[in-house]
């Protein structure tokens, strides 16, 4: 059978053609047409952007070819590179993976002698085109004629990162490693470019999609401010992304329809909106702008009133695919506690997570838990002599491993050591801080980069919980299933997590339409069993939205109730969805 995984799914939020407009000429002709409906002397033209965005393209085919009396860049007033370098290495540290999230803004980035001279001398500009480009560009002029705002996907600057094409902000560093770009990425450059732009979110007057460098796209503030709005009355998914890794396997390029010649797929993002993109459908145009845009400016309707109090505008539930099928063991790990990750990072919550088993070949395992009756001084030795040696770690020896079926649910809140044996699928149900992971042994193989992975043994070794035995295991987080209701057609389960985690699941298994509410919190819902389901408004509140087999979407709070059947009549087929919520009223 072809698979039917939906890779670009969009959200239709307007039918009006024209709304979008597609490609860097027609681009630049939308913004001529504006300057000169100005009527004014002077005009103002602020081009803001984020992180990742090509300058070069940009400038030449839209900046240069407006021709503008007056033209500012904005990296033209950054303090100098090494005094960057010095005011971030706190938040960006001397480790390959974690720094601290930084408490910096944009305007730190600038000499503010420079930056404010060239504000005022753009006041004291009596006419012509002044045009002012760059991060941090909206910091010039407090109230611009036109103002645009250049955006991009978190995933589409990291393969920019990979191929060398971009630098992180104030620096000249496209030829570092990628996971150093992306590290200070993480923790300075995206955090700079999202506290800008929700601060100018209002007064924009067109956004750009800048993912597709030969067909950039615009639309107008008014239609994207609306196409958010919209966005988050009814279920949508995220767009998917894949990634190759050293332990990755087979299984995605089947069930998702992927380049078969690949090596390999390890990860499948599905719902981690922190570095997805939507894919927003105005006529018959897609317009990609990233999902966390919807957590930022639509946080309430999204998240609900009461997990926005709890995590404000970020959103908390990370599902991912973790592909081992014919591959190899991921690596030996574990989380930080609440309390390390505060201290060490500056987060405020931590990554607990399950894995919920998609498929299993005979034989696979979870690794999850601690052996009965080990000697902690010893595992740790030998932890930190393999990590300094390069010696093989015998984790066998320390950490127990549970045989893994078909639809097994396996929790694992921080503080507990864990890894997906070979030759499975794990649907990874998380909290959303997905960076903090400390490996503590990779079965000695090299990154496809042909490094060394980088371990973290005493981080590690910080936060394993050693009373987590077999037996705690056993008891706690091997398949806690609890049925809550049953009714004609339809069984609902509880399925965790750990009392420890703040994220509840609930699987229901179904051959009839099943009423879910959203309780006025967001969910997130996979299909686990079962070709393809319709979700439905009782209210008719949204058009129907078909689910494929594996595929994720997103219910945001503001919808309610909802409903979810088959999409086609079966004669006893069983359906199965595994549904995620944060708890807040239990």
């Amino acid at each position: 059978m072809q698979p039917k995984f939906n890779k670009f799914p969009a959200i239709q939020v307007n039918h009006r053609e024209g709304t979008l407009i597609a490609g860097w000429e027609n681009i630049l002709a939308r913004i001529q047409d504006e300057i000169k409906s100005c009527s004014k002397k002077k005009v103002v033209v602020v081009v803001e952007c984020y992180q990742g965005v090509l300058h070069e393209d940009i400038i030449g085919s839209l900046i240069n070819k407006l021709n503008p009396d007056h033209t500012f860049y904005a990296s033209d007033s950054f303090l100098a590179e090494e005094v960057i370098q010095a005011i971030t290495h706190e938040y960006v540290t001397d480790d390959r993976v974690f720094g601290y999230m930084t408490s910096l803004n944009m305007t730190d980035l600038f000499d503010r002698a420079q930056l404010e001279r060239h504000q005022k001398k753009i006041q004291q500009i009596s006419e012509g085109l002044v045009v002012v480009y760059g991060h941090g560009a909206a910091l010039f002029v407090s109230d611009p004629d036109i103002l645009v705002y250049a955006d991009m996907a978190r995933w589409e600057i990291q393969q920019r990162m990979r191929s060398n094409k971009v630098s992180n902000i104030g620096l000249s560093n496209k030829d570092e490693h990628a996971e150093l770009k992306y590290k200070r990425g993480f923790f300075v450059d995206w955090r700079l470019c999202d506290r800008l732009k929700k601060e100018i979110f209002g007064s924009v007057d067109y956004f750009m999609d800048t993912n597709d460098r030969e067909r950039p796209k615009m639309v107008s503030g008014n239609a994207f401010r609306e196409g958010l709005e919209k966005a988050v009355k009814r279920p949508f998914s995220v767009v998917p992304f894949f990634d190759e890794g050293p332990w990755g396997g087979q299984w995605l390029k089947e069930v998702c329809d992927l380049d078969r010649s690949a090596d390999n797929y390890a990860w499948c993002f599905n719902c981690v909106p922190e570095e997805n993109s939507v894919l927003l459908g105005f006529g018959n145009q897609v317009f990609e702008t990233p999902a966390i845009n919807l957590v930022f400016f639509q946080p309430e309707a999204l998240l609900g009133k009461k997990v926005r109090a709890l995590f404000g505008d970020e959103f908390p539930i990370r599902f991912d695919y973790l592909d081992t099928m014919d591959g190899g063991n991921l690596s030996l790990q574990v989380h930080p506690l609440t309390s390390y990750i505060r201290e060490k990072f500056g987060m405020h919550y931590t990554q607990d997570e399950s894995y919920y088993l998609m498929d299993v070949k005979p034989g696979g395992k979870v690794f999850l838990g601690l052996k009965e009756n080990i000697n902690p001084q010893d595992m740790m030795g030998e932890l930190l002599h393999s990590e300094s040696n390069g010696e093989w770690f015998d984790a066998g020896k320390y950490v127990e491993s549970w045989p893994a079926k078909k639809h097994d649910h396996m929790l694992i809140p921080a503080g507990t050591i864990h890894c997906s044996g070979k030759n499975s699928v794990v649907l990874e149900i998380s909290a959303t801080p997905y960076i903090f992971t400390f490996k503590l042994w990779d079965w000695g193989r090299m990154g496809l980069d042909g490094r060394p992975r980088p371990t973290h043994v005493q981080h590690g070794i910080n936060n394993i919980q050693w009373d987590r035995d077999k037996k705690w295991t056993e008891k706690n987080l091997i398949n806690k299933t609890e049925t809550l209701m049953e009714a004609d057609g339809w069984t609902e389960e509880k399925t965790g997590l750990h009392e420890l985690e703040f994220i509840e699941t609930r699987r229901h298994w179904f051959t009839k339409k099943v009423t879910h509410n959203t309780n006025g919190g967001v969910n997130v819902l996979t299909l686990v069993e079962g070709d393809a389901i319709v979700v439905e408004s009782p209210e008719g509140a949204f058009p129907p939205f078909t689910v494929n087999y594996a595929e994720t979407f997103i219910v945001p709070a503001v919808v309610g109730q909802y409903t979810i059947r088959p999409a086609r009549e079966s004669a006893g087929e069983s359906y199965a969805t595994i549904k995620a919520f944060v708890r807040t009223h239990e």
